[in-house]
Formats: structure tokens, sequence, C-alpha cells
């Protein structure tokens, strides 16, 4: 296959397109690199099946030759890019995703969306499936995010209920594992970072909320059966095991050997209080589920983090810590 990945040079990005060239796709990969890193891609820049374009989705963009697959990813998607970048999420799930349809309908490609636990917002349902409808703050400082991917998502199908384009939507949980930046805000990455420089793990409230986290080859084995399948979805994908903050803070102490203290910060507006996938659709239709366990991923995660430079961290990564997105 002929695969376009755009944001495809991000932390998930990244590994979906290394491992559709591992099983002999060739991929085009769009990227403007405000959140993405090329150092995620170097490795891949000696295969001639791959192809990078440094390109705002949010332009018009076309490709010669056949195209199989567009996969849309690109969107800021952790707590400190999309609240510094708030009107480029925004354009980003509007005009990003349609500039993406319009380049799979003229192919006839199939599109799959990467949509995200957040179309349910602080969730009055546990655990949530794709039926329910969620519940989200329009107007609070998560909603550029959650918006702009509930909006992606209905005119996704508005595209297959009016122009026929093969679509498919994934609604992506917690994801984590090797090429995270220390400084996305993001939970798993923030606790690494802090528990390997021997600094106090910040945790929100009183760390009782729950999330579910999957290693990222789970999640790219998830993406790459939806690319392969046509069914429409919505269809969650995350690991439906539910750990609370604390419990996931604890554990990366543990797994790091450090002695890091936990110290309570106080809850963020509109943060979800639990969070758990129901998977069994996806595993009937796509014959998907996750495999790694935490504690694996993490020690996995941890080598990677450990391996790293502090040179290597960019300026525009050492945002303030953030919250257990």
């Amino acid at each position: 296959m002929r695969v376009v990945v755009s944001g495809g040079s991000g932390f998930l990005g990244s590994h979906l397109c290394e491992a559709l060239l591992s099983r002999g796709d060739s991929v085009c990969c769009l990227d403007n690199l405000s959140s993405g890193r090329p150092v995620n891609i170097t490795h891949l820049r000696h295969d001639t099946r791959f192809a990078f374009e440094s390109w705002d989705v949010t332009e018009s963009f076309s490709v010669s030759g056949d195209v199989d697959a567009v996969v849309h990813l690109a969107s800021p998607a952790s707590p400190v890019d999309y609240q510094r970048f708030p009107l480029e999420t925004l354009a980003a799930g509007s005009r990003g995703t349609e500039n993406m349809l319009r380049l799979a309908d003229r192919h006839s490609a199939r599109f799959v969306l990467a949509s995200t636990s957040e179309v349910y917002g602080d969730p009055q349902v546990h655990p949530q499936d794709e039926d329910y409808w969620g519940h989200v703050n329009p107007v609070g400082p998560r909603s550029v995010y959650d918006e702009a991917k509930r909006f992606a998502e209905a005119l996704s199908m508005a595209y297959r209920r009016t122009r026929a384009v093969d679509v498919g939507i994934v609604r992506i949980f917690n994801t984590y594992g090797p090429r995270m930046r220390s400084y996305d805000g993001r939970v798993v990455s923030s606790f690494i970072r802090q528990a390997l420089h021997g600094e106090p793990l910040t945790l929100f409230g009183d760390g009782s909320q729950t999330r579910s986290f999957c290693y990222v080859d789970d999640m790219v084995r998830g993406l790459i059966a939806m690319i392969d399948s046509h069914r429409p979805g919505p269809f969650n994908l995350g690991n439906p095991s539910e750990w609370t903050v604390r419990e996931l803070a604890e554990l990366v102490v543990v797994v790091t050997g450090s002695r890091s203290p936990l110290r309570y910060l106080p809850l963020p507006v509109d943060d979800p209080v639990r969070r758990r996938p129901v998977v069994s659709r996806a595993r009937e239709a796509l014959g998907w589920h996750p495999r790694v366990s935490l504690e694996q991923g993490l020690r996995d995660t941890v080598d990677w983090f450990a391996a790293q430079s502090r040179t290597s961290v960019r300026p525009s990564d050492q945002s303030p810590v953030g919250r257990p997105s």
C-alpha cells in the first residue's frame, strides 16, 4: 500500500510510519513540525519508500500517483500543546481534517481519523463504550481539543454518507512509549522525567482519578488493523486496565528505582475523573486487543528516556509540568 500519514513525525505518527514500512508499505509523511520532531523519523529517511513533506494540513495538499490510505493524526495532542496553540488545534481538526478527507476522496483511498477519548469529556458513564455521546464543556480550557475532534468525527461521517469516502474512526485513549517528549505535559512522560532526575512527582488532585494506559506498539497494531479494514467505527483503542494516577506514580518510582516523593497540586478545571475504554468492538471487528502490560511498557519507555541526553531536549519542549491527559 501507499499510505499518507499526517502528523507522521510525532510520537505516535513516527511509530506508525515505521511499522508500515516494516510490513512493506510506502509512506508519505506530512508534518509541520509544530510538535513533531525530525529526530523521530531520521532513521526512516534512508528508505526509498519513505518521503517526508514539511506541510501544514490546514493548507490543501495533493500528491501524484496512487494513494491507498490516508491516516489523519496531525494535531497538537497534549495539554501543553493544545493550550499553547488553541487556534491551530481547532484548525487541524476542521480544515486539516477536510483537506485530508478531500485527498482520500480524490484517490478513492481509505481514510482513518485518529480521534480521541477526549470526545467523552469528563464522562458520566463508566467505563466508556462507543455509544456514549460524552460530557464535554464546549467553552472550557480543554474544549479546543475536545470539540475539534468531535467536529472531525462529524465531518468524516458526513463525507462517508454524502461522498462515499471509505472512512474509519478510532478513539485513542492514553498512549505512551519511546519518543514521547519529556516536557509534553502528559502524565507518563512527566513522571518518568521527574523520577529519573530525582524530582518530586507532581500529582493533581488527590491522585485518585483514573486512566488507562496503552503501549505504543499495541496502539500502532490497532491503527494498522483499522487501515486494513473497511469498517467505519468508531472504535475505542486503548488498554482497558484502569489505574489511578497515584498507582501510576508509585509504579514509575519502582521501575526507575527512584526515591522521588509525591507532591500534590490542585486539580485543573474539567480534568476527567475516570477513564477506561470498552474495547470489545475493536476486538470483534478488527481482531485487536492490547498485549503489553503497563509494567513492561513502562520499563521499555524508561530505558528509552534514560538513554536520551539532556541536550536532545529542545527549548520548545521545556514547558511547565502538565496534568494527567
